[in-house]
């Protein structure tokens, strides 16, 4: 029989530590990725900062580091953890790979939303004397918002699947949770119960996202 009682103070803080490593996760990898889509998008041939070295240089990063799973991930770059964290251990520690694959994944999101903008707002923006910095902040960014809004919700489901896979490594967390607690005590009503949470975080930040790029799309 589950005691819950027991079990409900450690669910709790392992909600808060999924909570944590995703909020700042999607922050630091959402300004780092953003960056580096726009980066993608200007050094492509004929675009705003065109410049061919640059470009494939991070274009073969991002195809590098993209398909490698996340468990291998956080194991591959634990010297690089301990380096900049400190530790490779607790929940603060998994930030560090957390992030830097999430930027990767938004990277080329940001990169593939911007190609679509038509070209013709941008020659627009061009011949009324914009900067190209400022074509790229005021307009090109503006214009792919309702698509970016949905790649980043696609992303924040991809960092909660990451942060479940980080309890492997003691990062802590919902995924924690569920390993120790339910799947090796046999103990299903607490994976289950697990599940269910995830879901819901993950339902509640879609109905969302979905909200706020239609918005962004009917502006």
């Amino acid at each position: 029989m589950t005691d819950w009682g027991q079990l409900t103070p450690v669910l709790w803080l392992s909600f808060q530590q999924t909570v944590y490593m995703v909020f700042w996760t999607m922050l630091i990898a959402g300004l780092l990725g953003l960056a580096l889509g726009v980066a993608l998008y200007a050094t492509r041939r004929g675009r705003l900062l065109q410049n061919a070295p640059a470009f494939h240089v991070l274009n073969v990063l991002v195809n590098i580091i993209r398909p490698i799973p996340f468990i291998i991930f956080i194991t591959a770059v634990g010297p690089l953890t301990l380096l900049v964290m400190g530790t490779t251990i607790g929940t603060r520690s998994v930030l560090f790979p957390m992030s830097a694959m999430a930027t990767f994944f938004i990277g080329r999101i940001v990169e593939q939303n911007l190609v679509s903008v038509d070209p013709g707002v941008i020659e627009a923006a061009r011949s009324m004397g914009a900067s190209r910095f400022r074509i790229i902040w005021s307009v090109l960014v503006p214009e792919a918002l309702g698509p970016l809004i949905l790649g980043y919700t696609f992303i924040f489901v991809a960092v909660v699947d990451m942060s479940a896979m980080a309890g492997y490594v003691g990062g802590g967390g919902l995924g924690n949770f569920a390993i120790s607690y339910g799947y090796q005590q046999f103990n299903w009503p607490v994976t289950l119960v697990t599940v269910v949470i995830i879901i819901v975080i993950v339902q509640v930040a879609q109905l969302l996202g979905n909200w706020l790029a239609r918005r962004a799309l009917h502006r």
